[in-house]
């Protein structure tokens, strides 16, 4: 599919539009004219802000990297301090006990919305590769399932159809970052942002839908969550898209409502200013783990070995930084009367191993249990079979109630140098935690290199943010020179070179030859080492990676 639109006579301003994608089935139902034209309406009002603010973020890592340390920031004192409160939550949004993630193929948006969870993120973000069949495919599913028409036939001849409406969950959409492009839709040559484009989208064919179907299905209304937030200038930039978008469609002020992602370091300096920001809009916070460990390692890469993380699976939210990051998410959100959103219990359960299972679903428990008992109002989930297991968790304590942000969460303030503890997580650098960092990042790659962003590896369900952070632990520890504890070796690209070599053959043998010449294993592997091992650090995967999906 290659078009250019632009109104005949049009002033010497009219903007050339270039939809360079390949050919979808359906697009054309997503893509018209006028849905096209409130996406670059979005580019043109704001395109110029979202670069201002993507070099901010290079400028406050220079900062981070001179004082080696963050802080809150005294600019917004009075806001930390002052009275105030979000907007009440729609009815849809305030009972939140359980959510359910996951991409927007077919498969996925039937079983989600079954699932009994009481909210479904619809990820066009991390659980995404971002192919143009992805981005446009995931949009048509959406109003699909909206109009009751949707339904999916596996290859093994399963069928999957919807419950009645009154059984589905809330449907809650993740446009991409700030930081993502969308190669396939041009402005006078300038790709548009990732996120106008899946906002935009939605928000122009699913708005007006949801609030007319609000009167009999109150599980209605245009919900999303934000990714990847940095700071509260990135909030009031959504913020303003909010307000733009309902003026323009002649959708209510305050109609919209977002829950933002605290996955980035210096977000969690800034929770009381992002929902201050957005306070019409805004509808809690979230904690994501992987992300945010990422980010720590980014912004503290060359702040010495205070800021060395160990294996990333010997660090749990129950570590001391991260107890404290959670208790001070809960503690933000109910002062503000936000709702606080705990983070993923990733296990996928195995059919063939109960002992496994059972290992797995008591450590899932004991997770919610202790976000439940910490004052979170609900949890997300990876996989069906979890919503039972989180639910239960979350009724001991909530009982009837919707949320309990009557909580104020764990008592005592939280400090800068309690959120930077990094070096009181304990655990250690271990050459099996390398070589897992070198078979999941080259696993998930590969896969997402296919057009998959949601991927089963070692009975967890990845995304784009468990690459993230194994890749980047590399970095880290080859760049500062760290010993590793089982085997005493020194972390060096001499070794993770070795790693993804004996990784590669391990595949080869595992799938066998067909298999594995079918897949883009030495691209992935290629991408793995040149990000892992680059001199300098690369800010985020996916835009080197987006260049390969074509």
């Amino acid at each position: 599919m290659a078009a250019e639109q632009g109104p005949v006579g049009a002033s010497p301003a009219a903007p050339v539009v270039t939809v360079a994608g390949p050919r979808v089935p359906r697009a054309e139902e997503v893509l018209t004219p006028e849905a096209v034209a409130f996406v670059v309406g979005l580019h043109r009002a704001f395109e110029g802000r979202r670069q201002e603010l993507l070099t901010r973020r290079k400028t406050r890592r220079a900062e981070i990297a001179r004082a080696g340390t963050l802080d809150f920031l005294p600019e917004t004192a009075a806001i930390r301090e002052g009275d105030w409160k979000v907007a009440e939550a729609p009815r849809a949004l305030q009972d939140r006990r359980v959510e359910i993630t996951g991409p927007t193929d077919r498969k996925m948006v039937v079983n989600a919305l079954n699932s009994g969870a009481k909210i479904w993120l619809a990820d066009f973000e991390d659980a995404t590769a971002p192919t143009w069949e992805n981005a446009v495919t995931g949009q048509i599913n959406l109003i699909d399932a909206f109009e009751g028409r949707i339904d999916f036939t596996s290859p093994q001849g399963k069928a999957y159809t919807l419950r009645p409406a009154a059984e589905l969950a809330t449907v809650v959409v993740r446009p991409r970052g700030w930081h993502l492009n969308e190669n396939h839709l041009l402005v006078d040559g300038t790709p548009v942002a990732g996120a106008f484009l899946d906002f935009g989208l939605y928000f122009f064919h699913n708005a007006a839908r949801l609030l007319a179907k609000g009167a009999e299905d109150p599980n209605s209304g245009p919900y999303f969550y934000l990714p990847k937030t940095e700071s509260h200038l990135e909030a009031r930039l959504w913020n303003d898209v909010f307000t733009h978008a309902q003026a323009a469609l002649g959708i209510p002020y305050g109609t919209i409502r977002a829950t933002v992602l605290i996955e980035t370091i210096t977000a969690s300096f800034e929770m009381e200013e992002i929902l201050y920001e957005l306070r019409d809009h805004a509808a809690g916070l979230n904690a994501g783990r992987w992300d945010y460990l990422f980010s720590i390692v980014k912004n503290f890469r060359d702040a010495g070995a205070h800021y060395i993380l160990p294996d990333r699976n010997s660090v749990t939210m129950a570590s001391p930084f991260m107890a404290a990051y959670t208790r001070l998410l809960v503690q933000t959100c109910h002062r503000r009367g936000a709702h606080a959103i705990g983070g993923m219990a990733a296990f996928i359960p195995s059919r063939k191993d109960p002992e496994v299972n059972a290992a797995a679903l008591e450590k899932v428990k004991a997770d919610k249990d202790r976000e439940a008992g910490n004052g979170f109002d609900g949890s997300w989930v990876a996989h069906p079979d979890l919503v039972p297991v989180a639910r239960a968790s979350f009724d001991a304590v909530l009982g009837e109630r919707p949320n309990q942000k009557e909580n104020p969460g764990p008592a005592g303030s939280v400090t800068a140098a309690q959120l930077l503890d990094i070096a009181g997580a304990g655990g250690s650098c271990t050459r099996a935690g390398l070589h897992n960092a070198v078979q999941v990042g080259i696993r998930y790659i590969e896969a997402w290199l296919r057009g998959l962003g949601a991927v089963g590896i070692f009975n967890m369900m990845e995304d784009a943010a468990t690459a993230e952070i194994s890749r980047s632990q590399i970095w880290q520890w080859i760049h500062n020179g760290v010993i590793l504890a089982d085997t005493g070796e020194k972390a060096t690209a001499e070794l993770v070179h070795r790693l993804v070599a004996e990784e590669l053959t391990a595949l080869r043998t595992e799938l066998g030859d067909v298999t594995y010449a079918g897949g883009r294993w030495a691209e992935a592997a290629k991408l793995f080492e040149q990000l892992s091992l680059a001199e300098e650090f690369v800010d985020f995967l996916t835009l080197p990676a987006y260049e390969l999906l074509g």
